[in-house]
């Protein structure tokens, strides 16, 4: 891998991983066209994911804090219970993580066929939450866990993430302002943990990739999903997710035809 196609890979890494639009469906796509396969280097999988997550963190960074400094409190006060729900729409993915991991990993590895057909899913989710009918309703712990379902549904190659748990929200009816901040706080866990579990097991053998490589990959990934993450919260505020539904149709059906 060199320092150019590590820029397109953080490129496509930082913008599909907020935009409702799949990232791994994107790499996969990336890897079949263009022979771009950032898993093939374990270190540069594991920044890119970071920087991905320090791009919420920076985003979030004013939530976050008062986040943990309600919790500290030791009481059960509104961002006490808000971490709960944090961690209850964490259970889904972790028992798919623990369980259906092999399953899941099977999905992936130039399955174009699979991935177009995933992403008319992806399209379908947002179109019914675009149209679902806007009650307001703070997300309750029910709420949380059927979010968090989602959220495991979208390990899926194709499945967007953030377009399957917004949409989800807003079809139970959730407030728009708060389904995209919970959104991209709820996967902040998931990604660290999955990240460590990686680290501290044995690592893949592949090619080495260089410092200078890594780092551009990083920064492209940062820069790019700062701008997505603000950009996607706008969206979901104005109602504009039906164009990624239209995006992810024509994108599915595309990749459908080069399988």
């Amino acid at each position: 891998m060199n320092i150019a196609e590590a820029l397109i890979l953080g490129l496509i890494q930082g913008l599909t991983e907020f935009l409702p639009v799949s990232s791994s469906g994107h790499l996969e796509i990336a890897g079949a066209l263009f022979g771009l396969k950032p898993e093939e280097s374990f270190t540069f999988t594991v920044a890119v994911h970071g920087a991905t997550v320090l791009a919420t963190i920076t985003v979030f960074r004013a939530e976050i804090f008062a986040l943990l400094k309600g919790f500290f409190r030791f009481r059960l006060n509104d961002e006490t219970a808000y971490i709960i729900k944090i961690l209850i729409s964490m259970i889904p993915v972790a028992i798919a993580g623990f369980f259906l991991k092999e399953p899941v990993e099977s999905l992936f590895g130039g399955r174009l066929l699979f991935v177009g057909m995933m992403l008319l899913v992806t399209s379908a989710l947002l179109l019914a939450g675009h149209f679902a009918k806007n009650r307001d309703r703070k997300i309750g712990y029910l709420d949380a866990l059927i979010i968090g379902i989602a959220q495991a549904i979208a390990v899926i190659p194709g499945i967007s993430r953030s377009g399957a748990t917004i949409s989800t929200g807003l079809m139970l009816g959730n407030k728009k302002e708060e389904l995209a901040k919970f959104s991209f706080l709820m996967v902040l866990l998931p990604v660290i943990g999955a990240n460590l579990v990686e680290l501290t097991g044995d690592m893949p053998a592949g090619p080495a990739t260089g410092t200078w490589t890594i780092f551009a990959g990083f920064l492209a990934a940062f820069v790019s999903g700062y701008i997505a993450c603000r950009w996607m919260i706008s969206l979901v505020r104005r109602s504009r997710m039906i164009w990624f539904a239209v995006y992810c149709a024509a994108a599915g059906i595309i990749s459908m035809i080069i399988a």
